[in-house]
């Protein structure tokens, strides 16, 4: 959860000097290249041909829509805001598991769902324009539409890693991001700065192999020996890093507005994860 906070800061810098598109395409590119060790072991896999569909869907929801998304929202709207937004993902998840996975959703889970929702969007009216948010309330919807297509990811994730070993699945993410972002890179006419700046480069690498190696690798293991609930509580840990970094090293600030909103977001995710024995009905 802290390198996918970081990555928030990493990706905020990095656009700024590059085509959002860009940044991710090279991201899954370097994220690609980390996984060819492993590739005689991959090549043993016998996958059938609903496996492959579910990868297919497991690729499309993340990281191809996902990124698309996040990367226009955080060209509009800050990094610790679009991090805050991140805090819906466990309780879209609790939704969706319960329809798909047959985990259990109770009233105390859709009153916090109800109240993180509100928080959001508080937090994306609240927001004030800046050099960091020119455009906030889109960017936080953008974002939004990020937290779905997780949702998606998370729940076939689950499904996939009965049978899959996670780095096989990590591995996969990335070779699909990488195929789709690039085909979105040569049909697309983006520009292709002749200089880069050291710094950028050196958020792209991160970006590339402590992100999307790193973190999808130990989230993925993760999901694969716990509940996908249980999971996605552990996201709720992103804002704090994000926010903490974002105000250290790109300058960011919140106001007093949305502290609250975010508080309102954390108390019904929170309102989520509360276990009480006794007889709540779904």
């Amino acid at each position: 959860m802290f390198l996918w906070g970081s990555s928030f800061v990493a990706m905020k810098y990095a656009i700024g000097n590059l085509d959002p598109m860009l940044v991710v395409c090279a991201r899954m590119v370097i994220a690609s290249i980390c996984f060819l060790p492993f590739l005689r072991s991959f090549l043993r896999l016998r996958l059938s041909r609903k496996q492959v569909l579910l990868l297919a869907g497991l690729g499309l929801c993340e990281p191809c829509l996902y990124f698309l998304f996040e990367a226009a929202a955080l060209n509009l709207t800050s990094a610790s805001q679009a991090s805050l937004i991140t805090t819906m993902l466990p309780l879209l998840v609790a939704v969706a598991a319960a329809l798909f996975l047959g985990e259990r959703v109770t009233r105390r889970i859709l009153v916090g769902l109800f109240l993180a929702a509100v928080g959001a969007v508080w937090l994306s009216l609240a927001a004030s324009v800046s050099e960091h948010a020119p455009h906030p309330v889109l960017g936080n919807f953008l974002e939004f539409l990020a937290m779905i297509t997780a949702t998606g990811y998370i729940i076939l994730l689950k499904k996939l890693s009965a049978d899959l070993p996670p780095l096989f699945l990590t591995a996969a993410q990335s070779v699909i991001g990488a195929v789709f972002f690039l085909l979105i890179l040569l049909i697309t006419d983006i520009h292709m700065p002749k200089i880069i700046p050291m710094p950028t480069l050196l958020s792209v690498l991160y970006l590339g192999t402590f992100v999307s190696v790193g973190a999808y690798g130990l989230y993925n293991f993760g999901v694969s020996r716990v509940p996908a609930n249980q999971a996605a509580a552990f996201i709720n840990l992103i804002p704090l890093w994000a926010v903490v970094l974002g105000v250290l090293l790109l300058g960011e600030h919140f106001t007093g507005w949305q502290f609250l909103a975010g508080l309102l977001i954390f108390v019904g995710v929170m309102m989520t994860q509360h276990r009480q024995p006794g007889r709540e009905k779904s």
